[in-house]
């Protein structure tokens, strides 16, 4: 398992329905997102910025990110979720959500 932690900014004015949204998560979604070995998975906001964190439990994650981002209804999803978010500059190359250095974890 490796634990991922990413951050992305939230355009101003679209918190709630951001919210609304994810509230109500489309049941393909996150059926889509349990194919892509990814649990434990949970999102915060702060100030404008979004934190997400995950568990990864596969063994090819870049496999496992091609098959989401082929599935139709999650292609429809982020259709709806891109124009709400803004990507931070520094941000790698092929990146929307930045991932972030783990420098600390204890159990």
């Amino acid at each position: 398992m490796k634990r991922y932690g990413q951050v992305i900014r939230l355009k101003p004015g679209v918190l709630e329905e951001y919210k609304r949204y994810h509230a109500n998560a489309w049941p393909e979604i996150l059926d889509m997102i349990r194919q892509c070995n990814i649990r434990n998975y949970s999102i915060f906001h702060k100030d404008g910025y979004l934190f997400a964190y995950f568990e990864y439990v596969g063994d090819d994650f870049d496999a496992d990110m091609a098959k989401m981002a082929a599935d139709p209804k999650t292609q429809e999803w982020w259709a709806i979720m891109k124009p709400m978010q803004d990507p931070l500059p520094t941000r790698a190359e092929g990146e929307w959500w930045a991932n972030m250095e783990e420098v600390f974890h204890t159990d």
